[in-house]
């Protein structure tokens, strides 16, 4: 309206502000990407990390910089954002109503802002973009504990201590492990010959006498790791009754195995006598105790990267405790026990440890990666137990931070693992806990601990376990210290006088290897830690229907129930041992075997007594690995100089044998049964069986890489579980698998030498293991020569017979030419003669005119030759021609003294026609018996 009223230019500036003023908002609000939050259940206000700010940059323009709202997306989230202040940003999370942990633990959900637009109706707002909430719940611990049943009851008989006479449980609704899980029980009856400890199991502190009193009633309480007590006690009620001697018969106390003779049973006329007591059911439970057998049981002995590849693993893990070796040195120092069946164990008693070469450090630890290794430990000994450390990486100078590390204390397997702040700069979880039996149990068991972080996961004989206590830290301050991988003990580098190790190990440890970059499946995991031997069920189909059973994930312990007698008796009689290893460790293994009956009401109850026997499994044949092959092998110098070298190991094989007391064979029907050759007693009979690694060692003097090789083309590996090494001392080739495919892969392995001159022979040993050197092979021996052509008269021979290189041809078209009589079969002798004259004359007219022509090109080339003698050329393809008219005169130079390249004319060369470079180069004769022949070379004569 005011435009009309002034200036043309200041109208202009008039329309110009309330263009600006409409185009004011020009920029979305700004918020964090993620928010992580915390909320108490029964509480309404979410602690957010980093809190919730909505940053706009049109402040301080009123609307435009204002924020206005914070909207959540997801219905289904019980939670509302609020502005607390607009032109701040500042917001809060709410809980629209209360929280419940029990009926959900998390919540995830979308939240936007948005900002007040360019006006006060908030019209063209903007909305920033879309950041992910989590929020967790925290327990309150509002649940008691509540028994499972309302009453318990049990029977036992007099004159017996029980380990264990019945067991009560209670639970608690609390959703968090702190308040969920039951601490303790208590018996609240006083003078009672009765205890209870914290898993519920309730035991007689004495003898029990039937005369004396016949049931006894107690009452028992428990409470939940929060302090919370149940609201109301269980009764127990303990019938006593009297002696009864009813027990198994018709078992023996040994059972003898012989290998690879698959299920045996072990029980085949075995009942139980009830003393005709009526029985409700029967619970029979065998447990064949193997613990005394190398890592717990029966188990392939192979090296842990065979395992490895065996089972399917995933490539580019690290074995931080190998064998001790020239290459392994670290290792040497700590003290193995490798006397059961080849198992490598390393044994610490507090006062070993090793640290781990900078060159065999896995690098590049990502958020991916898995750490696994054998463990056998017990309880650290005195009142105050001290961290006893597997795994620590620390600084190596100046400081003491331990960057990740793995180790025990209390019986409780702690896993480290700090962050630089080049990776995170936040507050992340940093100690993973967990609190398990088998870690003090001084039994062998496998554990790995796979991590996608934050997540950390471990595995204890192929099953899983979460942390139940999860300690966050600070990321550690970048630095410019090394530092240092250490097994068995902590290095402590700074902040002490003199650097030293601490929190030694005490304990075995096996196969301890870190994978970087991947985690290790549930598969690979329980195929690497697989027991080979175990209980087993024959006929498994012609068990009664009302038979439960059920094994143990190492099928060690087999659980057999029923109510009927005679169906478990016949359950029984089918339980068997069997070992699928085809040499197994011989030996003795125990087998434990209690029952427990129920009765109906009141009627007397049994006590089974239990059984123990034992299986022994007989000493397996031993194979006899031989290898077999050519000794001595001679070659020319030129085989040597070729680009695939010379094969030193074609006529190879390999077999094993073993020596057969009796004629009996057996035949499991696997596919690592024995293939027996004879049936004869006494006798040597060849079987069948897998190889675990061949060596190539070179003897003498090591191998001079700038002059000579092995090499083993990677193809030849393709499709096999083999790998190989080569280094100058030798060549390793390692993997189970069969030995025909050994023997494929060696009888590749090539020798090259590009000097064969500087040689007069090398002498290789090969051998072979299966087992990880439970059972070697013969010492193979091999000598190679090189054939010098440096003797007179070789050349003559050469003409007189066909070298080695060539191949005479018959062409047919050339005899139907000499006998065109085909119905008569033999040509007249005068055609033989006119035939021969003719092809004489030929030959000589031909041969006296290439002289002519052979002797003004040498003369030509030899000019050229002069100018170009420091010139590189390609000799692989080559056709050398030799004059025949020559023989004489060869025959009279090759008898000169070798090396003499001045008692030959200079007029007296071999004219050599190299194809590939189309060009010729002349040579002396003496020069040509040091020639590289090339497999293509072709000679014309």
């Amino acid at each position: 309206k005011l435009c009309p009223l002034i200036r043309p230019s200041a109208c202009e500036l008039c329309f110009g502000l309330a263009r600006d003023t409409v185009l004011l908002n020009k920029h979305k609000p700004w918020i964090e990407t993620s928010y992580h939050g915390v909320i108490t259940e029964n509480t309404d206000i979410v602690l957010l990390d980093p809190p919730l700010v909505a940053l706009d940059k049109d402040a301080p323009i009123p609307y435009a910089g204002e924020i206005c709202a914070f909207n959540i997306h997801g219905l289904e989230a019980p939670f509302e954002a609020v502005v607390l202040n607009g032109t701040s940003g500042e917001g809060q999370l709410r809980a629209r109503g209360l929280v419940d942990c029990e009926l959900q633990k998390e919540y995830t959900f979308i939240i936007q802002a948005h900002d007040c637009g360019s006006g006060p109706g908030g019209t063209e707002g903007k909305k920033s973009h879309k950041a992910v909430v989590h929020i967790q719940v925290n327990d309150v611990n509002e649940f008691a504990p509540v028994f499972r049943e309302p009453q318990y009851r049990a029977a036992v008989t007099e004159g017996k201590i029980y380990d264990s006479i019945l067991q009560v449980e209670a639970t608690d609704q609390d959703c968090s492990p702190q308040y969920s899980q039951i601490c303790n029980y208590q018996i609240t009856t006083t003078n009672t010959p009765f205890a209870i400890d914290r898993n519920g199991n309730i035991r007689n502190t004495e003898k029990l006498s039937y005369d004396r009193q016949q049931q006894y009633e107690i009452q028992v309480t428990a409470w939940d790791c929060g302090q919370k007590r149940a609201l109301h006690s269980v009764p127990v009620r303990i019938d006593i009754k009297p002696v009864c001697k009813p027990g198994w018969q018709g078992w023996n106390k040994r059972v003898d195995y012989e290998p690879g003779t698959g299920s045996k049973q072990l029980f085949p006329k075995m009942h139980l006598e009830t003393c005709g007591g009526p029985l409700s059911s029967v619970r029979t439970t065998v447990e064949l105790q193997t613990s005394h057998i190398g890592k717990g049981c029966d188990r392939e002995t192979y090296s842990e990267k065979s395992l490895q590849k065996l089972c399917g693993a995933s490539s580019g893990s690290t074995d931080l405790l190998p064998a001790p070796s020239a290459a392994t040195n670290w290792t040497a120092s700590l003290v193995t026990d490798s006397g059961r069946d080849s198992d490598l164990i390393f044994r610490f008693d507090g006062r070993q440890a090793a640290k781990i070469p900078d060159r065999v450090v896995p690098q590049n630890l990502t958020d991916q990666f898995t750490i696994a290794t054998w463990m056998k430990h017990g309880p650290s000994p005195g009142l105050r137990a001290e961290k006893e450390t597997l795994l620590c990486n620390s600084d190596k100078t100046e400081m003491n931070r331990h960057h990740y590390s793995l180790y025990v204390h209390n019986c409780r397997l702690v896993f480290l693992l700090r962050r630089d702040f080049t990776q995170v700069d936040t507050f992340r979880p940093a100690e993973f806990h967990w609190k398990l039996e088998q870690i003090c149990d001084k039994e062998w068991h496998y554990y790995v601990i796979n991590v996608e972080f934050p997540v950390v996961t471990l595995y204890v004989d192929g099953v899983t376990y979460d942390p139940y206590l999860v300690t966050d830290d600070w990321p550690i301050h970048p630095s410019q210290i090394d530092v240092q991988l250490t097994v068995g003990a902590c290095w402590q580098g700074g902040e002490v006088t003199k650097p030293r190790f601490t929190q030694y190990f005490r304990g075995s440890l096996s196969g301890l290897t870190i994978r970087p970059g991947k985690i290790e499946s549930q598969k690979v995991i329980s195929c690497l830690q697989a027991c080979k031997e175990g209980l087993d069920i024959n006929s498994l189909e012609s068990l009664d229907k009302s038979i439960k059973f059920h094994f143990n994930p190492a099928q060690s312990i087999l659980v057999m129930e029923g109510e009927d007698l005679e169906n478990i008796n016949a359950a029984v009689r089918k339980v068997s041992y069997i070992n699928s290893r085809q040499f197994p460790t011989p030996g003795i293994r125990r087998l434990h075997i209690s029952t427990a009956v129920q009765c109906f009401g009141e009627d007397t109850c049994i006590t089974i007594p239990d059984i123990d026997a034992v299986v022994m499994v007989l000493q397996p044949s031993e194979p006899r690995i031989t290898i077999a092959g050519l000794e001595r092998l001679s070659r020319p110098a030129s085989d040597f100089r070729a680009a695939a070298g010379v094969a030193l190991f074609q006529d190879l094989h390999i077999i094993s044998t073993v020596t057969r007391a009796d004629a009996t064979t057996h035949h499991t029907g696997g596919e690592n049964a024995p293939l027996l050759k004879s049936h004869r007693p006494g006798v040597l009979e060849e079987i069948i069986h897998n190889l675990d690694y061949c060596d190539i060692l070179v003897l003498g003097e090591e191998l001079r890489p700038e002059q000579e090789s092995l090499q083993l083309h990677r193809s030849a590996l393709l499709g096999k579980h083999l790998d190989a090494t080569n280094s100058t001392s030798g060549m390793s080739i390692y993997g189970v698998d069969s030995m025909s495919n050994y023997e494929q892969v060696i009888r590749q392995v090539h020798y090259l030498n590009w000097q064969p001159s500087q040689l007069t022979e090398r002498r290789f040993r090969l051998t072979c293991s299966e087992l990880n050197g439970r059972y070697t092979s013969n010492e193979f021996n091999l000598e190679v020569s090189v054939l010098h052509s440096s003797e007179a008269g070789e050349h003559v021979n050469h003409m007189v017979a066909p070298p080695q290189y060539m191949q005479v041809v018959h062409h047919p078209s050339m005899m139907h030419d000499l006998y065109p009589s085909h119905s008569s079969g033999v040509p007249s002798a005068a055609t033989v003669v006119i035939v021969m004259c003719i092809a004489a004359l030929v030959a000589v007219v031909v041969l006296g005119i290439y002289r002519i022509h052979l002797t003004h090109q040498q003369e030509v080339k030899l000019a050229e030759t002069a100018k170009d003698t420091d010139v590189a050329w390609d000799d692989s393809a080559l056709t050398i021609t030799v004059n025949p008219m020559e023989v004489g005169e060869m025959d009279r130079m090759s008898n000169g003294l070798p090396g003499d390249t001045e008692g030959a004319r200079k007029d007296e060369k071999l004219t050599v026609d190299s194809t590939s470079q189309a060009e010729t180069r002349i040579y002396s004769l003496v020069g040509i018996r040091e020639y590289r022949w090339a497999e293509n070379t072709e000679i014309h004569m």
